[in-house]
C-alpha cells in the first residue's frame, strides 16, 4: 500500500505545520516557567532566597535529593 493511499471508510487527514512564530511565545513561557521552578527547587537556600525563612526549603526538600541537588 503507498503512502498516499487511505484505508477504506476512512478519510485521509492532512496534517498542517505549525508556523515557528507561533510557537516562539509558547517555548518562551515554558522556559521562563521551568527556570522558576529549578530556582525554586534547586537554588533558594538563602543568600539569594526570594522567601524568608526555610519552609519553602523544607517543602522542597525531598525534590531536592531526588535531582540530585545537594542541600545539608
Amino acid at each position: 500500500m503507498s503512502q498516499g493511499a487511505s484505508l477504506p471508510g476512512r478519510p485521509v487527514v492532512a496534517v498542517q505545520a505549525v508556523p515557528l512564530r507561533e510557537l516562539v511565545p509558547w517555548a518562551v513561557l515554558a522556559g521562563v516557567a521551568l527556570l522558576a521552578l529549578l530556582y525554586l527547587v534547586g537554588v533558594d537556600q538563602g543568600a539569594t532566597s526570594v522567601f524568608p525563612g526555610q519552609m519553602l526549603h523544607e517543602l522542597m526538600h525531598d525534590g531536592r535529593h531526588l535531582l540530585g541537588f545537594p542541600c545539608h
